[in-house]
């Protein structure tokens, strides 16, 4: 383009788009909606990825050692012969207490890990009984001081606190449903049996609340050393839960650990692994959905700018005899189609903005539980510039094949008369 050629071009392409001032403006409103809506379910979806990753993150140990293996031993014949050609059947293996075999060196190993915090637990599923009234919980048995820095159940107490059962060996801690169901109060006594015929009578001493039900009305919280007698365990734990510095090296702390001490050792991510597939295909559906929007706002633009070249036929012939080159007339309606696009891409980020505050403000009542909470949304910078940079792309792809066509115009043709 000629000295001077580049702001013609675009003093031009504003002239044609002011011609057609309706049609431009309702381009502009489909890009403006297309991307208000890009970003507002964009917002919102990544938003409750982000707050169901952190509750998932933050619900769950980040690394968890259990009392079993990943591959199964091997019995001792087919250590000392392992191309035997006589294979043992119904050998019976001796029997022994269920749970982590020194655990407390393990755990040793573990807290020297930079970054890493751990705490022994030791589950199993007994009865509660209250006035003729039995409910089978799971009763995890802790160590409080431990337990406080690897779980947020300390958060959720709302009677009593995690210290208590230090104060009271035989004390409990329930979940608030529970101790509607039971008809029990709070310091009253409930009677513990287990699988293997234990009966203790413990107090309540403190009383949580999730909000998710099933955990309020089927977890326990009692002493370690009182779990292990109470389900005849001795020095036994069967779980060892770790919260991370950081939550996303969690697979990699796992490995590590698992090598070191042969448990079978998960991480978060290895636990959730079918949700966060389930995640990721979510997402790539969103932005099908959202971009298709705003393709589909695109054919507006196609629209002026097929109908301004079919009207300016006569001006592209005298502009091409003047001077200007094929490039130059493609560039003029390139600019007109990327005009409408970047207008719209700022209006509709506003736009976007003001409906992503409504929904800030919508409460909901998440599945499992009973609590209100706002519809949690994502903020980024970055979702505001892929809305516009999209809509921007899907602009000037709309109008390439009309100012191609144009460029493609005869002069001498047009000039002359013909079509």
């Amino acid at each position: 383009m000629r000295p001077g050629g580049f702001r013609l071009g675009l003093a031009i392409a504003a002239t044609h788009l002011a011609s057609r001032r309706r049609q431009t403006v309702m381009s502009l409103l489909g890009v403006m909606l297309g991307v208000a809506f890009f970003l507002a379910v964009s917002a919102l979806m990544r938003g409750s990825e982000r707050d169901f990753i952190e509750r998932l993150i933050n619900s769950q140990p980040h690394v968890m050692v259990s009392d079993e293996f990943r591959l199964p031993p091997l019995q001792p014949a087919r250590q000392l012969h392992p191309r035997a050609a006589v294979a043992l059947s119904n050998v019976k293996p001796s029997s022994e207490v269920r749970g982590i075999r020194g655990y407390k060196q393990k755990m040793e190993l573990i807290a020297a890990m930079p970054g890493v915090r751990v705490a022994p637990v030791l589950s199993g599923q007994v009865i509660l009984t209250f006035a003729g009234k039995d409910h089978g919980v799971l009763m995890n048995g802790v160590v409080p001081k431990l337990m406080s820095g690897v779980s947020d159940i300390e958060d959720k107490i709302v009677a009593g606190s995690l210290e208590a059962l230090d104060a009271n060996p035989n004390g409990i801690i329930i979940g608030e449903a529970l101790i509607g169901k039971l008809g029990v109060k709070m310091g009253g006594n409930v009677t513990i049996s287990s699988p293997g015929g234990q009966i203790r009578t413990m107090k309540i001493v403190g009383l949580f609340s999730t909000g998710a039900t099933a955990i309020d009305e089927g977890q326990a919280y009692v002493l370690l050393k009182r779990a292990q007698a109470i389900l005849n365990r001795p020095d036994r734990a069967n779980r060892l839960i770790m919260q991370l510095d950081d939550p996303y090296r969690a697979r990699e702390i796992a490995a590590e650990i698992e090598q070191r001490i042969a448990y079978r050792t998960q991480s978060w991510q290895e636990t959730s692994e079918n949700i966060t597939a389930v995640l990721v295909i979510r997402n790539i559906i969103m932005y099908s959905v959202v971009s298709a929007i705003l393709v589909v706002a695109s054919f507006g633009i196609y629209n002026v700018i097929s109908t301004v070249v079919m009207e300016k036929r006569r001006d592209i012939a005298i502009l091409k005899a003047i001077g200007f080159h094929t490039d130059d007339v493609r560039r003029i309606f390139l600019f007109e189609g990327m005009a409408i696009g970047a207008m719209g891409s700022v209006v509709g980020v506003g736009f976007g903005l003001v409906l992503m505050l409504i929904l800030g403000r919508v409460e909901i009542t998440l599945p499992g539980t009973t609590t209100l909470v706002n519809l949690p949304l994502y903020w980024g910078f970055d979702q505001m510039v892929l809305a516009a940079a999209f809509a921007i792309l899907s602009a000037a792809g709309a109008a390439y094949f009309p100012a191609r066509r144009a460029a493609m115009l005869q002069p001498v043709d047009i000039l002359r008369g013909q079509t």
